[in-house]
């Protein structure tokens, strides 16, 4: 796998313009699976583990990489398939998620594909509530499962959900605000959501990037301000059909949707989105997912959006 990623400053250039490369590889069978080349730090042939007693059931064990340690989890039996055997022969790919590196123990790691996020589509509406797939894809005639890394993560590592006590100002609630919401995973558009409920704004809440633009379109179209009534959009970056950085293009393009307050909410490098967000004109990143920064920063908007509000009808 050495040198499977190189070459990143090429793939910086596809953000913004609706693309991104998967890294294809295979579990236990030969259905094959695909991930965001841009969450992947690493590709190593399985090192030795430590395993560590009472952990998760999914957890392989810790491996040591540069004096760090890193937690391999095995990622066939996290989304309901058999553990991987002979793991001395598998692979693990290193990724970042949420501010976390870890391990993804799989079976085989086929090869980067270049794809259009148009090309990129939601499961199938018959697909199991509780499935593993964020999305699918079809790459050389078959079909390509993308994980909801966060939803496995999420049953794995025990992260807090909650906001803390004495964030929330009394103050910054008001239940006539309102928020879009953008996120293919549905982990994280509830772990939003669930923040936003606590300081009393509305929501509305899309599964892609062009569900969240066709709503913004069908308020427009309805005669009514859209600026007058939402505060603010809440995108991730990786979705299916339309990526958030397409997203914020096209609503800097609308004149009636220009001056919208746009956050993207990502687990992406930070120095990456940081770069991006100045291009395609977003307001702010924010990495997931602490849910008392989401709080702050969005108690900062609502209590903005009043003042500003209050000085246009004045």
């Amino acid at each position: 796998m050495a040198g499977i990623l190189d070459g990143v400053d090429q793939r910086t250039k596809l953000a913004g313009r609706n693309r991104l490369e998967l890294l294809l590889f295979r579990l236990a069978g030969r259905q094959r699976f695909g991930i965001n080349v841009f969450k992947v730090q690493e590709v190593i042939q399985c090192p030795p583990l430590t395993q560590l007693p009472g952990s998760h059931p999914v957890v392989r064990g810790i491996a040591n990489m540069r004096g760090k340690t890193i937690t391999v989890m095995d990622l066939s039996q996290a989304i309901g398939g058999p553990p991987l055997a002979n793991i001395e022969g598998r692979f693990v790919i290193i990724t970042e998620y949420n501010r976390r590196v870890q391990g993804f123990l799989v079976g085989s790691v086929d090869r980067i594909v270049n794809m259009n996020w148009g090309d990129i589509l939601p499961p199938p509406k018959g697909a199991a509530k509780g499935s593993y797939m964020t999305a699918v894809t079809r790459v050389d005639e078959e079909l390509v499962e993308i994980i909801d890394v966060e939803k496995v993560l999420s049953e794995i590592v025990t992260v807090s959900e909650d906001v803390s006590e004495g964030v929330i100002e009394e103050e910054a609630i008001d239940e006539t605000q309102h928020v879009l919401i953008a996120d293919d995973s549905s982990v994280a558009r509830n772990q939003v959501k669930r923040v936003l409920d606590k300081l009393g704004v509305m929501t509305t809440v899309c599964n892609d990037g062009k569900q969240a633009l066709d709503q913004l379109k069908a308020w427009t179209n309805e005669g009514r301000r859209v600026s007058d009534f939402l505060s603010l959009v809440i995108s991730d970056v990786e979705m299916p059909v339309m990526d958030g950085y397409t997203l914020t293009t096209e609503i800097r393009k609308d004149p009636a949707l220009a001056n919208l307050q746009v956050i993207l909410h990502t687990s992406l490098s930070g120095v990456f989105n940081q770069s991006m967000i100045e291009k395609v004109g977003a307001n702010s990143f924010l990495a997931k997912f602490e849910p008392d920064e989401l709080a702050r920063v969005v108690q900062t908007r609502l209590k903005q959006h009043k003042l500003e509000l209050k000085a246009l009808s004045s």
